[in-house]
């Protein structure tokens, strides 16, 4: 008898332990985003237009998900950072469910903390990888593992002012290469007075950065190694120089610099990622139809003339309560059209996602470009983006090309200007330099 009741104690607490695993399972479960009535709070960090794409697509997603709420925190790109690392190197302490990273950032957070972020592949993201582009998967993955979802970007084109061009008689048409365009700019330039582009010269590279990606290399080979020495990073500054040494190059303070002059029509051309549409109508509301676009020359005739600059992506920090309801709602707000459709249309954010690419908004006229269909032209180009490697020293390098670029303008050999900051770098970084 004593047996028997020892024997249905223990059957006793063992379904007491089972219901209790049980229970948290379920309650496990109701944390997938799916329709129970356990309420799932989220929080997200992001900023600017990004926290208004984020809560159109809450909007949409609640419809067949009203047990989910998203708080979304809009408290600067630097600050979100900041914030970032700091919960980070605590364990993940105060970190949110969703944060948005710009895409030349992932590597490095991954790099510093290879068990921060949610491995999304294990969730399945990899069945959806087809959906984007090689360049944003690639950047979106460490070890063929995704941790990001891919979001927006930056494919890249020349920002035109068709009156400036119709008034030095030059047609877009005859440029396909960088040396077409210094000939097109001297001629717009005798004709007009506008000068070629807008460059910062001694606070940012973005027209190098550009280029070096067009031309397949980067500040970093795929292994790491500081590749400023490679033939190709010397062509692309051979070519900054040349559009210097033509004086077809206006020198512009920072970023309201490269406004005024997109303002006041004193370059012919911006060129910049498709993002800059909306700085554009924005500040130039005066000059509508009298914008186009047209791809970055190439280096050679027949060459590559797709590229990227800026782009983002969201990551679930591993720290999350709440991994499976993140995991759904991020995969909903990154692989369905309509939603990216609505970050594009309200909140000007091109998107990674080659599905959309066949919709109207892609496909259609743009008014203030003239009726051009500017949005097919990018789009066309996303296959074709080569893959920047950023590693976690890409500000670094940053300061070191920048620097280069200076030295550059101040008349020093684009080769021996990008031998001496790749040899800095390496001091800074402890990383070794390609010889070339």
């Amino acid at each position: 008898m004593l047996k028997l009741s020892k024997m249905l104690s223990l059957l006793l607490i063992s379904s007491v332990v089972l219901a209790a695993c049980g229970g948290k399972n379920e309650n496990e479960g109701t944390n997938s985003g799916g329709n129970t009535d356990a309420k799932v709070q989220l929080t997200a960090w992001a900023w600017n237009v990004n926290v208004g794409a984020l809560n159109s697509a809450m909007e949409l997603y609640k419809k067949d998900h009203p047990n989910v709420e998203l708080k979304v925190e809009d408290i600067g790109r630097l600050d979100v950072y900041d914030k970032l690392s700091t919960g980070l190197a605590a364990g993940g302490a105060g970190l949110p469910d969703i944060v948005l990273v710009e895409d030349d950032r992932i590597q490095g957070y991954l790099e510093a903390f290879p068990k921060g972020f949610l491995n999304l592949s294990e969730k399945g993201f990899d069945s959806k990888a087809d959906s984007f582009p090689a360049f944003k998967n690639e950047l979106a993955s460490k070890d063929g593992k995704f941790f990001a979802f891919p979001f927006d970007a930056g494919p890249t084109g020349m920002f035109y002012r068709t009156d400036i061009f119709e008034q030095a008689g030059v047609s877009v048409d005859t440029i396909e290469t960088w040396d077409d365009f210094i000939a097109a700019g001297k001629t717009i330039k005798e004709k007009t007075g506008a000068q070629a582009v807008p460059i910062d010269k001694f606070k940012d590279d973005a027209l190098f950065r550009m280029m070096l990606n067009q031309l397949g290399v980067y500040y970093f080979d795929k292994d790491g190694n500081i590749d400023f020495n490679n033939p190709k990073a010397v062509q692309a500054m051979d070519t900054i120089k040349a559009l210097g040494d033509a004086d077809l190059v206006k020198d512009v303070n920072g970023w309201d610099g490269t406004v005024s002059a997109t303002i006041d029509g004193s370059v012919a051309t911006v060129p910049f990622g498709a993002w800059y549409y909306g700085t554009i109508i924005d500040q130039a509301k005066d000059t509508s139809g009298k914008w186009g676009v047209f791809p970055l020359p190439a280096f050679e005739k027949g060459g590559n003339r797709a590229a990227n600059l800026g782009g983002s992506s969201w990551m679930i920090p591993s720290a999350t309560k709440h991994a499976d309801a993140a995991y759904a709602f991020a995969e909903y707000f990154a692989t369905t059209n309509e939603v990216q459709e609505i970050a594009m249309d309200k909140h000007g954010l091109f998107p990674s996602l080659q599905t959309t690419y066949d919709s109207e908004l892609f496909q259609g006229d743009v008014a203030f470009f003239g009726g051009q269909k500017i949005w097919k032209l990018f789009s066309e180009e996303m296959k074709d983006i080569p893959t920047p490697y950023y590693t976690k020293d890409y500000a670094l390098a940053l300061d070191e090309a920048t620097k280069a670029q200076a030295d550059t303008f101040n008349g020093k050999n684009p080769a021996d200007a990008l031998k001496e900051s790749a040899k800095r770098l390496a001091d800074r970084t402890k990383r070794q330099a390609n010889n070339g």
